[in-house]
């Protein structure tokens, strides 16, 4: 996959290759690009999603450029579309609708309670 990231001194050049570096799945990190903006990661079960979400918070501006397999070629490109559609259905999760609480309500018990009215006559 290639990120594209604004890094315009050395210092956040390195920290976003640490930041990429430190992800699970990564293989190799390189810088890519005219003006080395652009970095490429290789690996398997990267997170693209996740690894640019944390370069944007830790460095700065991030992007997705492009995400596939390193090097598919046309004999690549067939392999791929076997293994989609080997894939089964997506799971669908059954909708719960939890109902919100009823409000609680204090219940006052008078135990003096006079049916003639006052007790003082």
């Amino acid at each position: 996959m290639v990120i594209k990231v604004s890094m315009n001194k050395h210092k956040s050049r390195s920290k976003a290759l640490k930041v990429a570096v430190g992800f699970s799945g990564v293989e190799s990190v390189a810088l890519k690009g005219d003006d080395m903006s652009q970095i490429e990661v290789t690996g398997d079960g990267v997170d693209a999603v996740a690894l640019t979400t944390s370069l944007r918070k830790k460095v700065g501006y991030a992007e997705v450029v492009s995400v596939g397999a390193a090097g598919a070629g046309a004999g690549d490109q067939s392999m791929d579309n076997e293994k989609i559609e080997a894939n089964p259905e997506p799971v669908v999760w059954p909708n719960y609708h939890v109902a919100a609480p009823l409000p609680h309500y204090d219940v006052c018990v008078v135990r003096d309670y006079d049916p003639y009215g006052c007790s003082i006559l």
